[in-house]
């Protein structure tokens, strides 16, 4: 599943901690988003239907929280660029990383095990 720029703010905003009233995560996400109330509102229940967002409605007021893990969203978005634009080819992926952006030399070192430890 794709997520949308509103989606990623509002579990960026989740997965800071546990569990959120709606009033918290509007002020969290006006910096960012400037967003009314009734627009997060709207987002966090299609976020529910979609199986991103479990709402706790035991609690007054009711009380949101990710549903998903930052990890597995993150997965899927790398694989959705991965096979969008490189066709599956994860080195041509690297590559291209490497080249337009600069590494430290931790970094390179980094990257150097995780490759050892591939055996690629």
């Amino acid at each position: 599943m794709r997520l949308t720029e509103g989606e990623w703010a509002i579990l960026e905003v989740l997965w800071s901690g546990e569990r959120f009233p709606l009033g918290e995560i509007v002020s969290a996400l006006r910096p960012k988003m400037n967003w009314r109330r009734n627009t997060v509102h709207t987002y966090l229940t299609r976020m529910e239907s979609k199986g991103l967002v479990k709402i706790h409605r035991e609690t007054e007021p009711h009380q949101y929280a990710a549903a998903v893990s930052r990890e597995a969203c993150a997965q899927q978005e790398r694989k959705q660029l991965l096979d969008k634009v490189y066709n599956g080819a994860a080195g041509e992926l690297i590559a291209a990383f490497l080249k337009e952006s600069h590494m430290t030399q931790a970094e390179r070192d980094r990257l150097r095990k995780l490759l050892d430890e591939m055996e690629v």
